[in-house]
């Protein structure tokens, strides 16, 4: 089942899409955070985003390059300010498509078929985890932070992978280094300690201070 993202602040349009869109046997999601639309993202993992440009707080060109960042998913913008500059605007930033208002349902979800057959093989999505703001990429080993990515070793990778699929969670330093095993090197128990030391000195110069907390003598905690 594809899932689709509909960031539009007017909810009867909302509304409207997402009946016709269960249909067709999406999963939808409509965004009401627009404060924050990049962890709602990162949240629903959507295989597809419609996006208007007159949002509040944030337009949509805004979002679509912040998504744009992180993802290649496609993007389709629906605005009834459909003059060339703005369509050109979308383009730039980012969009696989732009459909003007006032639409036919059934044009927009042929357009919406035709563009995730022309994407994807169906092998699904890249999945994100967010917390706090924070995204981490297992496609890429990436982690991005308002709007900048974090460059990360491999072992900074899986601790931090570990942590953030655990969050909420105190994980042993035991756990920790099982991890690191898989690798081809061998971890032993200060080296664990200098990875843990400067990948916090990573997290702290991104803005993102005491994200990785310690539970003495028992181990560490993304919450």
């Amino acid at each position: 089942m594809y899932r689709l993202m509909i960031v539009e602040d007017d909810r009867g349009i909302a509304c409207a899409i997402k009946e016709q869109a269960e249909l067709w046997d999406f999963e939808v999601y409509v965004s009401e955070n627009f404060r924050d639309i990049l962890s709602d993202f990162a949240h629903f993992q959507p295989h597809i985003v419609l996006m208007d440009i007159s949002l509040p707080f944030f337009n949509g060109y805004h979002w679509c390059s912040e998504i744009r960042r992180i993802s290649s998913v496609p993007i389709i913008f629906i605005s009834s300010a459909a003059d060339n500059m703005n369509i050109v605007m979308a383009v730039n930033m980012g969009a696989d498509d732009f459909i003007a208002k006032p639409f036919d349902h059934s044009v927009l979800m042929a357009k919406i078929q035709a563009l995730l057959r022309r994407t994807y093989d169906f092998a699904g999505s890249v999945p994100l985890i967010e917390h706090k703001g924070a995204i981490l990429d297992t496609g890429d080993n990436s982690l991005s932070f308002g709007g900048e990515k974090i460059p990360l070793t491999k072992n900074e990778y899986k601790i931090l992978l570990c942590l953030m699929q655990n969050k909420g969670k105190v994980v042993s330093r035991e756990r920790l280094m099982e991890k690191l095993w898989e690798s081809d090197s061998f971890i032993d128990d200060n080296t664990l300690t200098v990875n843990i030391n400067r990948l916090r000195k990573k997290l702290d110069g991104a803005g993102l201070e005491d994200f990785i907390q310690t539970k003495f003598g028992v181990g560490y905690i993304v919450k």
